[in-house]
């Protein structure tokens, strides 16, 4: 995290952009700020899309769970020369139209059922797969990575083409879910779900950039894989360039007024009834950090900002379409003017709202509820009995009655860095009331 350098005067700014007491001494300035934010964590170690457990070691090449090793063993497999090895274990996550293929465990009581990914062994893969319009080959298969200690190496393959596919997997109560709905239906203080999920958003952003890659933007010719999937070259001997996953990244921003004690919250037209959350924006060539931040909030709602603060970071692998993965790179801004002039052609309403009145929307906002509707939900895909319904009826206050506005869930950064704000006068060594479930103020 951006806290952790060793310049006095670095915390002493931050220290009183966020209204903190000055430390007692140098000595103490880590631990001073590292301990006043994880005050506030609950149940989260990292954001959603974040905290890959395939991705934890890099293997040495030497390593059979290396890229490379792997491959080669891949192909050796598929071509018949070779019965599949008892070490390390392959398995594949089939992905149908950006939809990862998944399975969900019902639980006794009042427990939200539990959803997985659904992995398929190398064997049944080319089982199901051998009489379809997909070809099994080394270069359908994208490498995501290995847990050594589990023996077990991860690759997905797109089988948007394999029409059939479907109802041979409903058999086994399998079904391609919406990463989306993965996400809200998440358990984020699950650590196991939590790292399924940021497997299956690694490798929907490997496939869709593999998709929106076939050709060459140097000289049109086709491109083909290397390195397992992780990147790709021109097939042109005359260009060979070679190509690398994107990612896009994004700002996005809680602009504060210190002075009166409000946050500037938005909406946009595509955002669900009632729901408000934090301005954001691509980064432009040649652009800062900070000066994106300023940009951005100036653009949309000509409010001045001065200083920048980071807050953390979040892989966003469920973007709009054509964009593989962003980057949502999360700041706290600090305003310089107060009014508002909204861009009706970015937003559709930018307002400040006062603490208490962001503490209340994430008090009544029942995340938890959500949270069990979408695993219900993705239950029922996999046995074949979908129950449409729109996550925003969920947010209702105590009475039953809609609440007047609410936040993004704790899947999305705009949630931390909102409740990170509102609940801040309690990291003064201040005691307050007690956080809704699954607010946090920093990973």
């Amino acid at each position: 995290m951006l806290f952790l350098v060793s310049t006095p005067s670095i915390f002493s700014r931050i220290s009183k952009a966020l209204s903190f007491p000055p430390p007692t001494s140098p000595k103490s300035h880590s631990h001073f700020i590292i301990s006043r934010f994880f005050t506030m964590s609950i149940k989260m170690n990292f954001h959603a899309f974040a905290g890959n457990i395939t991705k934890s070691k890099t293997p040495k090449p030497s390593e059979p769970f290396s890229p490379n090793s792997a491959f080669q063993t891949l192909k050796i497999i598929l071509l018949g020369h070779a019965q599949e090895p008892s070490s390390p274990n392959f398995k594949v996550l089939p992905f149908r139209k950006g939809r990862p293929l998944a399975g969900s465990t019902a639980l006794t009581g009042d427990l939200a059922p539990n959803w997985h990914l659904g992995w398929l062994s190398l064997g049944d893969c080319k089982r199901y797969l051998e009489n379809s319009e997909v070809n099994l080959s080394e270069d359908s298969l994208v490498y995501l990575g290995s847990k050594s200690e589990d023996d077990v190496v991860y690759w997905a393959i797109d089988v948007s083409e394999a029409s059939g596919l479907v109802n041979e997997l409903v058999s086994r109560q399998f079904c391609f879910v919406e990463l989306r709905t993965l996400m809200v239906a998440t358990d984020w203080s699950d650590e196991r779900a939590m790292g399924e999920l940021a497997v299956a958003g690694h490798a929907r952003a490997l496939l869709e950039w593999h998709d929106l890659s076939r050709f060459c933007g140097q000289c049109g010719e086709k491109t083909v894989p290397m390195e397992a999937g992780r990147r790709k070259q021109c097939s042109n001997m005359q260009c060979r360039k070679r190509i690398y996953p994107r990612v896009d990244p994004v700002v996005i921003m809680l602009v504060i007024d210190r002075e009166n004690d409000r946050a500037l919250l938005s909406r946009q037209s595509r955002f669900v009834p009632r729901m408000w959350s934090c301005l954001a924006g691509f980064i432009e060539p040649g652009e800062s950090l900070e000066e994106a931040v300023r940009r951005e909030t100036w653009e949309e709602t000509g409010i001045e900002v001065g200083e920048v603060i980071y807050h953390s970071s979040q892989p966003w692998p469920v973007g709009p379409n054509g964009i593989p993965c962003q980057l949502m790179v999360g700041f706290f801004a600090y305003a310089k003017s107060l009014e508002i002039n909204v861009d009706k052609q970015e937003l559709e309403d930018a307002k400040w709202h006062s603490r208490e009145d962001v503490k209340k929307a994430l008090t009544f906002a029942e995340y938890k509820k959500a949270q069990k509707t979408a695993a219900a939900k993705v239950e029922q895909m996999c046995r074949g009995v979908e129950k449409a319904q729109s996550l925003s009826t969920d947010f209702k206050v105590e009475s039953g009655e809609l609440a007047q506005m609410f936040i993004p869930g704790p899947f999305a950064i705009a949630h931390h860095l909102i409740s990170s704000w509102a609940y801040q006068d309690g990291i003064n060594g201040v005691e307050v009331g007690k956080q809704p479930s699954g607010s946090l103020s920093n990973l």
